[in-house]
């Protein structure tokens, strides 16, 4: 993998989106659902905008840091350890994100 797969940022209001650049030259362009922390390290969850039938609901879990100018930096998860404390916390996330969404719309 290259050192860093984030290519391009682009911001537009809340909306975030990245295009990796993946080991076979090719280009993946990608929403930013969620940045957060597991483990003591943080994470990004990144969800392809085009996927292949059969792979609607892939997510691609990284490691995510920042250098000192504030570039964002992903990095593969090398463990299968690793990789399933991550899914669980972005699992987590998801859970806890539509117990709000679900509380709130009874607020309304």
């Amino acid at each position: 993998m290259s050192e860093n797969p984030f290519s391009n940022l682009e911001t537009e209001d809340i909306d975030m989106t990245v295009t990796l650049s993946l080991d076979d030259g090719t280009e993946l362009e990608c929403d930013v659902l969620a940045i957060f922390p597991a483990n003591g390290q943080m994470y990004i969850a990144l969800l392809p905008l085009e996927q292949e039938d059969g792979d609607e609901d892939d997510v691609y879990l990284y490691r995510y840091s920042e250098d000192a100018d504030g570039t964002p930096i992903l990095d593969n998860i090398e463990s299968d350890e690793e990789y399933d404390i991550v899914a669980d916390a972005f699992d987590e996330l998801l859970d806890s994100a539509e117990y709000d969404e679900l509380f709130s719309d009874l607020d309304e």
